[in-house]
């Protein structure tokens, strides 16, 4: 599993807010914990939250969250074949999952491996709602909403028409 460990474990920057010009860097290797302060002016705040220091001592002390590190396409695989309950805690884990278990992506995923096949105008129902939404909406929502789609489609087409 070390192996999937990058050389730059954690890397993070940020600047004091106005009126100072304060530069941090804070980088977590496999060997050391460097902090850089550039000091502009005379305040003394620290930037970096309690939550980043947690993280940076966990790594010292080799809890790594190697989870966190797989690529996007590969969690959106995974997350997929969980049950709704799970990825609902998934989401509350962190900004990071919150944005993947939230995604369109997902949802199209889950909406296919439940429903089988998608005709081209639930598609574009989802694309237009959300496949979150869509996924959450009952069948007679969504009967109605496909209804009302056909409908201003058929108005369209005849108002060209004419």
């Amino acid at each position: 599993m070390a192996s999937l460990l990058q050389e730059n474990l954690f890397e993070t920057r940020a600047q004091a807010p106005a009126p100072s010009k304060d530069f941090y860097q804070l980088i977590v290797t496999r060997k050391e914990v460097i902090f850089r302060w550039w000091k502009i002016s005379l305040r003394s705040e620290f930037l970096f939250g309690a939550n980043t220091l947690e993280h940076i001592f966990n790594l010292c002390r080799g809890n790594f969250d190697f989870l966190e590190r797989l690529p996007d396409p590969l969690l959106l695989y995974i997350i997929s074949f969980l049950e709704l309950e799970d990825i609902a805690r998934l989401s509350q884990v962190s900004h990071r999952f919150k944005t993947i278990c939230n995604s369109d992506t997902l949802w199209e995923k889950i909406v296919q491996n439940l429903c089988g096949a998608i005709t081209p105008e639930m598609r574009a129902l989802a694309q237009e709602v959300g496949w979150k939404q869509f996924f959450f909406t009952n069948k007679l929502q969504l009967q109605l909403q496909l209804r009302r789609r056909r409908q201003k489609q058929d108005d369209s087409k005849k108002s060209k028409t004419k």
